[in-house]
């Protein structure tokens, strides 16, 4: 004893019709699967250049360093000096004219980029108090390249370019 309202698929009831299907047109089949194609182009394609710009070596513009006291905010820079003290990712520089904080970024987590007492001279962006440290050069005249923390709000770098022989200001990236 079965009856059609305890047997019903479809779930429409009694006496309903059955579900319409659309039609899709070949047509827009094609165009709907173009322009997949195309965004995931354009997506792969975005994500390969900003990997190759991370990874492409960069020619910074080297500045002659000088006294910590005439540094002008929003500007590169370039101090030389002695390590006075250590804060983790961050320490302080200081010459005859005075002391700066520098900010290394993610490179200089854990505090071992850098000892008290080092001789370094730091190149980078000076902003609201901060040096954001671009290169690190050492005594013995090593250089390390610390790259910007993402979304930092002076995450600007002065590089030149050969090419156009030419300043280009690099803006900071924005996170996703």
């Amino acid at each position: 004893m079965t009856s059609d309202t305890t047997n019903n698929i479809s779930g429409n009831g009694p006496g309903l019709p059955p579900p319409r299907r659309f039609k899709v047109s070949p047509r827009l089949m094609t165009t709907g699967a173009i322009i997949a194609v195309l965004a995931l182009g354009a997506a792969g394609g975005a994500g390969a250049n900003r990997y190759i710009q991370k990874h492409r070596p960069q020619a910074v513009l080297l500045l002659q360093p000088g006294p910590i006291a005439q540094l002008k905010d929003r500007a590169p820079v370039a101090v030389k000096g002695q390590v006075a003290e250590v804060f983790g990712n961050k320490f302080i520089v200081q010459d005859d004219s005075g002391r700066a904080l520098i900010d290394t970024g993610p490179r200089g987590k854990g505090g071992k980029l850098v000892a008290k007492g080092e001789t370094v001279t730091v190149q980078g962006h000076f902003d609201n108090g901060f040096i954001h440290a671009q290169v690190l050069t050492r005594a013995d005249g090593t250089s390390e390249a610390l790259p910007a923390s993402v979304g930092s709000s002076s995450s600007h770098m002065l590089f030149h370019d050969t090419a156009m022989s030419k300043l280009t200001t690099i803006p900071p990236l924005k996170p996703i």
